[in-house]
């Protein structure tokens, strides 16, 4: 049996997501932008919970096309209010339209999402090395940083602990636990 992080649990979708998808870089701009959504839409509860709406959040935002999403009207995000498959605050879902803008202006001056995000790390994964949950931060100085500019540039929901589960989940940074599988597997990738 192969040896993980603890935080899945046993719920297969958790164990999928965590062998699969957390913690490997991500360097395309849409699924950046559906990373920084879902994490936003996190705040206050729990990342299981946005991982088993993450399907529905995805048929109701255009599968999170940030073109389409910047254009919603104010109809359109009363109708959002009223699908039951996704975290109904009123503040997170006009947060997600406000945000599709501000990553549209963020690409016309970057070039790319990726491009921006991917330099509060120069550019790398930063390898930690911790041997228990307990040890991993909810911050870092890099989070507070990207935090403080998105913020400036018009981003909602993206404090510093938003903005380092973001990295987490994003592959900026590896916080599997030593012990963990994926941990070397990850140690492994050059950025891509």
């Amino acid at each position: 049996m192969k040896q993980r992080c603890p935080w899945p649990g046993d719920d297969p979708l958790m164990i999928d997501y965590h062998d699969l998808e957390w913690g490997v870089p991500v360097h395309d701009d849409r699924k950046l932008f559906e990373h920084i959504i879902l994490d936003g839409a996190q705040a206050g509860l729990s990342w299981r919970t946005i991982l088993y709406k993450r399907e529905n959040y995805r048929k109701a935002f255009d599968n999170f096309d940030p073109q389409k999403v910047a254009r919603y009207t104010d109809n359109r995000i009363e109708k959002l209010l009223l699908n039951p498959g996704i975290v109904r605050n009123r503040l997170k879902v006009r947060s997600t339209v406000q945000n599709a803008r501000a990553f549209l202006e963020i690409q016309e001056e970057f070039g790319a999402f990726s491009a921006y995000l991917w330099r509060f790390v120069n550019g790398k994964p930063i390898q930690n090395q911790w041997k228990t949950l307990k040890e991993i931060p909810a911050t870092s100085p890099e989070s507070d940083a990207m935090s403080k500019d998105l913020k400036k540039r018009g981003f909602n929901f993206v404090g510093s602990t938003i903005c380092y589960a973001f990295m987490q989940a994003a592959g900026m940074v590896n916080d599997h636990t030593t012990n963990c599988f994926r941990y070397h597997d990850l140690r492994k990738i050059k950025n891509r």
